[in-house]
């Protein structure tokens, strides 16, 4: 049985590293993945947020890592967004902290000459997204010939936001003798078929059973009529609960979000950030670095974004939308209850979102305790567009949706009218020889 770091026959420099991160035990994803990796076997790992995925790979991957002549890197890590490339580059540049390690993180909306600069001088991790990995690799300023080690990081976020054809570009590059490695926290059916698409074999590695969510979160929600209320509502749960000290709320929308950040604006000016596409990138690293802090109450993000935080104490999980995917509701909720500490989550449920209520349900095979609205919650009558009922009929639109023009009529100068001059003509000829 596994007790601790140094049961794993780590390297010193690794020990160290591990020391000063504070790290002294593995968890079960980290003791289950090390020898199947140092084996140098493909591998399936599930497990929710929180758990230590991320280590789970690093670490045997480090443990084999050897000093070679090349300047093509030998790993390759794929994340979906910019803000997990940039977080992962930060965990391997501590653990890595005694090693002589050459890494690199490359990603969009950023000069790619740049990027293509830093990668040419010489490169042994290169932790990125898929759209610029491919770029890079069609420029050759990175050649995947070298790559013994593909690692794709959260692959079912991956692939609903459509980079497939990006990763079957990047497939075709790698050479067919090669490690590969997937971790996410759900599996879906387009991850089961890029696995039998790509993979040798692998072992699935599994610890904690999909949709059961962490033991310590306490779950708890409330039937609200629309989303005027559930603002009011979130707006009552921080002013009346002093243990919601550190919040994730999550919006469905990059709209949604917005709207939830303007209306905490005015009882909590400056307390709150938002994180969504919309914002630059500067923006949103701020944000999560004041969030990580303390200097931020909460933060107000759509489930792409929430996929690049990694911020320990969350106290509370807000769902102000009710997901309707449900092993979303598990990956959100599994940002709080983290290192054996308490947390908490809270799902605000219109009518319409029962069904994902009772789907989530299942998934856990337990109910979400429900609790009453309470009675100082003022309940809205105010719609948004979207929670508008439409009467039956197909060519209905709503009064807003038609574009009535005021048109840019007006009357035409005489010198413009135009006059059919071929009927006038036979007009004359009629009149002048009386036919």
């Amino acid at each position: 049985m596994v007790q601790s770091f140094s049961d794993l026959n780590l390297s010193g420099q690794l020990l160290r590293a591990l020391a000063d991160m504070g790290l002294e035990t593995p968890t079960p994803i980290q003791a289950k993945a090390f020898p199947i990796i140092m084996s140098g076997r493909d591998v399936v790992g599930v497990a929710q947020t929180g758990t230590g995925k991320t280590l789970a790979y690093l670490l045997p991957i480090l443990r084999n890592f050897t000093f070679l002549k090349q300047n093509n890197p030998r790993v390759v890590i794929l994340v979906p967004t910019r803000e997990l490339v940039l977080q992962l580059v930060g965990e391997l540049q501590k653990i890595t902290a005694y090693m002589n390690i050459r890494i690199a993180g490359v990603y969009g909306g950023t000069n790619i000459n740049t990027q293509s600069a830093e990668v040419s001088q010489g490169v042994d991790i290169v932790v990125g997204t898929p759209g610029r990995l491919m770029d890079l690799s069609l420029n050759r300023a990175i050649l995947m010939s070298g790559v013994r080690q593909l690692v794709i990081d959260e692959v079912d976020e991956m692939l609903s936001l459509g980079f497939r054809g990006q990763l079957t570009t990047i497939f075709d590059m790698l050479p067919k003798r090669r490690q590969t490695l997937l971790f996410s926290a759900t599996m879906t059916e387009e991850v089961d078929k890029l696995i039998q698409d790509f993979f040798n074999s692998p072992e699935l590695i599994e610890v904690i059973p999909m949709g059961t969510p962490l033991e310590q979160i306490r779950q708890s929600g409330y039937r609200v009529p629309n989303f005027k209320t559930k603002l009011n509502l979130l707006t009552h749960l921080l002013k009346t609960d002093d243990t919601t000290q550190k919040v994730l709320i999550f919006g469905a929308t990059k709209r949604m979000a917005d709207n939830i950040h303007a209306h905490l604006e005015a009882d909590f000016p400056g307390a709150f950030g938002v994180v969504h596409s919309d914002k630059s990138q500067n923006f949103r690293i701020n944000s999560v670095r004041a969030f990580q802090k303390n200097s931020l109450r909460g933060i107000i993000a759509t489930d792409l974004f929430a996929r690049g935080l990694d911020v320990t104490d969350i106290t509370h999980v807000i769902n102000v939308d009710t997901p309707k995917e449900a092993e979303t509701y598990i990956h959100r909720i599994g940002r709080t209850g983290r290192a054996d500490s308490d947390g908490a989550a809270i799902t605000m449920i219109t009518e319409k979102e029962i069904p994902f209520q009772e789907a989530i349900e299942g998934l856990m095979k337990k109910a979400i305790p429900m609790l009453p609205l309470p009675e100082e919650v003022e309940i809205s009558n105010e719609l948004m567009m979207d929670e508008i009922p439409i009467p039956a009929g197909k060519n209905y639109l709503p009064p807003t949706a038609i574009k009535r023009s005021k048109g840019a009529f007006h009357e035409k100068k005489a010198s413009n009218v135009k006059e059919n001059r071929g009927n006038k003509a036979n007009n004359i000829k009629k009149k002048k020889y009386k036919k």
